[in-house]
């Protein structure tokens, strides 16, 4: 019979461990939601990774243009 409950208090611990696991999960989500709601919008600024591209080809970088290119 100590089988059987040293089985069932190991489940019943891993579902406590679950239960926190989840109460700590949605402790996270909704840090996450606040800070993103106190978060200035980026209204009107230009993305970094993109500033100073222009749709179509790009111009060639200087170090890959023709030593005899006079463009």
């Amino acid at each position: 019979m100590a089988q059987r409950s040293r089985t069932t208090f190991q489940k019943r611990e891993r579902e406590k461990a679950l239960q926190q696991k989840q109460r700590d999960k949605d402790v996270r989500r909704l840090e996450a939601k606040e800070r993103k709601a106190s978060r200035e919008p980026l209204s009107g600024h230009e993305d970094p990774d993109i500033a100073g591209i222009k749709p179509g080809p790009q111009p060639l970088p200087e170090q890959w243009q023709w030593a005899g290119d006079d463009d």
